[in-house]
């Protein structure tokens, strides 16, 4: 069954994080992962939110990035992998980040 990271950003440096992703996108691969959605309009739509406490909310991501990989051993393969491991001190320096996993789920 496959399973989903959902990964938010907010960039604080844009050079750093763009060398992020690119170097990212070539690991996945070695994976089994792929790039369902990177960038792209992000649009609340929540009807009952509040405007004032959006504007202070600072969880509200600049980027959103969808992957799917085969099985969460691969996900911890590749974030284990010396690889990998060689560009976090990119993702520190170039965003703030949250990932979740997310299990699929198959509809017969």
């Amino acid at each position: 069954m496959a399973v989903y990271l959902i990964i938010e950003a907010k960039v604080k440096d844009r050079n750093k994080y763009t060398q992020y992703m690119s170097a990212f996108s070539d690991i996945i691969s070695n994976y089994g992962g792929r790039c369902l959605v990177q960038g792209g309009r992000i649009l609340q739509l929540d009807e009952d939110i509040n405007l004032e406490r959006r504007k202070l909310d600072r969880r509200q991501p600049e980027r959103m990035v969808v992957l799917e990989f085969p099985s969460e051993v691969n996900i911890r393969r590749c974030f284990s992998s010396p690889e990998y491991q060689s560009i976090t001190s990119l993702r520190h320096a170039g965003a703030h980040t949250r990932t979740v996993l997310l299990d699929g789920l198959k509809f017969d």
